[in-house]
């Protein structure tokens, strides 16, 4: 069955005017209630793929045709290298999975890849540390289970890989379930300007962790993060060129600078994108030249897509800024749902950013480039962090899968209907256990992908880059 379109009914596709997460309900909790008479909460876990379900190859091959050639093969490498790898680089198949089943109608502001490597550290405009979703690349309107199962997914398959048993795998995933259920229901209770407020900052991580042999691990990662800052990347990016100035160092096919005279052309997109920035950051933005920029492959899903860095430096003070140009295209979540209120891609990246997220970098915008390409800009690097969920300890991995299954619902009842929700969710643990089944049974389906892509690789079907 297919899940029912959420969003504005009679919209016309392409609107510019803002997405639409549906209002609440004037009776939430009733509204709440029945959804479970629609989707009973039990029914999340009682999931099985259809017999009509896409060859994950396929699906893989067809964001192929989109993106830059060269690059697809370590796209496929990266994927490859493990079954977690897989699940962070396949949200597209996951995607149509969750949409050949019921779906609540409880609409919030999705990010669409919730993943436990979508989750992590970054700076506030006021300098403090704080923890929150930092991808959005396939945000749009949506059920708000889609995010809490995919999160749940990468937890299952995360454990596995880091050789927990079914059962601990199961009780991790379970726990991000109820960190998110009592979150939500918590913040039911509270006004919507609280809600609005409220964050995750890193002081209050350390008193989470309850095995102090662990503690100094998360320091170290917050110290890593703070310390993660253009002036950082200047020094491990770039070199003094021929006339003094620093450039950006060739590290193919990773890091490929750009022809100079194609400087010329990237400050036309550079002009666009001011455009979008509040006028008081747009002012700031005028205090920097670019000096240089290059081709950057990043992230596992992403690889293909358009990405670039640009160094630039205050023409006062001489201080590097490197801002980041990636591409957008539409969400792999929009063929099963209404489509995005923005005719352009990096706007709706840059709208569901600032919807979910606590705060929002300062030079987040959006621009059109060559060929009428879709691009979102925002730093490459500001007190940028995450944890590494490889060989990470279960005790620790359970206390990591709460602390983002609570920031996703913070991020989920900024934008929805909380009360519903909360209505929805209830008192006891009955959609908690039934996300963790979901959790155990989406494993499997990823360990028999991941084999699926790998059989194709060995065949030669499609070719991988393995180790880059």
């Amino acid at each position: 069955m297919t899940s029912a379109p959420t969003g504005a009914p009679g919209r016309p596709p392409g609107a510019d005017d803002g997405e639409r997460v549906d209002p609440p309900a004037a009776d939430p909790v009733s509204a709440g209630r029945r959804a479970r008479r629609t989707v009973p909460r039990s029914a999340h876990g009682a999931w099985t793929p259809g017999p009509d379900r896409a060859d994950p190859v396929d699906v893989l091959e067809a964001q192929a045709a989109t993106r830059v050639p060269e690059l697809v093969p370590i796209r496929y490498g990266r994927m490859a290298a493990s079954r977690f790898a897989f699940l962070r680089g396949a949200p597209a198949i996951m995607a149509a999975d969750l949409a050949a089943a019921p779906n609540t109608g409880l609409t919030v502001q999705l990010c669409g890849d919730a993943h436990l490597c979508n989750f992590g550290l970054f700076a506030s405009p006021e300098r403090a540390l704080l923890f929150d979703l930092n991808d959005f690349d396939e945000t749009l309107p949506g059920p708000f289970e889609w995010d809490v199962k995919r999160l749940a997914a990468s937890i299952a398959v995360a454990a596995r890989e880091n050789g927990e048993s079914d059962g601990s795998a199961r009780a991790v995933a379970l726990s991000s379930a109820r960190a998110y259920r009592l979150a939500m229901r918590r913040l039911a209770g509270l006004g919507e300007l609280d809600v609005w407020y409220e964050r995750v900052d890193t002081a209050e991580l350390l008193p989470l962790i309850q095995a102090s042999k662990y503690r100094k691990r998360v320091r170290t990662t917050i110290a890593k993060a703070r310390s993660r800052t253009s002036l950082q990347a200047l020094a491990k990016l770039t070199e003094p060129g021929p006339d003094g100035e620093p450039r950006i160092v060739a590290d193919p096919p990773l890091l490929e600078p750009i022809d100079r005279d194609d400087l010329p052309r990237l400050q036309q997109i550079l002009l666009d994108y001011r455009d979008t920035l509040p006028e008081e950051r747009a002012a700031l933005l005028d205090r920097f030249e670019l000096i240089d920029a290059a081709r950057k492959v990043v992230g596992v899903g992403s690889v293909g897509t358009r990405c670039h860095i640009g160094l630039f430096r205050a023409r006062a003070t001489g201080e590097p800024l490197f801002l980041q140009v990636k591409e957008a295209e539409r969400s792999v979540l929009e063929p099963h749902l209404a489509p995005s209120a923005h005719r352009h891609q990096g706007r709706r990246v840059v709208a569901g950013q600032r919807r979910l997220q606590a705060v929002s970098d300062i030079f987040l915008g959006w621009a059109t480039g060559p060929a009428g390409r879709h691009f979102y800009w925002r730093q490459l690097r500001d007190m940028k962090g995450s944890a590494v969920i490889e060989g990470m300890p279960k005790d620790l991995l359970d206390g990591y899968a709460e602390l983002c299954g609570r920031t996703l619902a913070r991020g989920h009842a900024r934008t929805g209907d909380r009360v519903a929700i909360a209505a929805y969710l209830g008192s006891g643990d009955v959609f908690d256990r039934a996300i963790a089944d979901f959790a155990l049974t989406y494993a499997d389906l990823t360990g028999a992908d991941h084999a699926a892509l790998t059989a194709a690789i060995d065949s030669g079907r499609i070719t991988a880059r393995p180790g880059v």
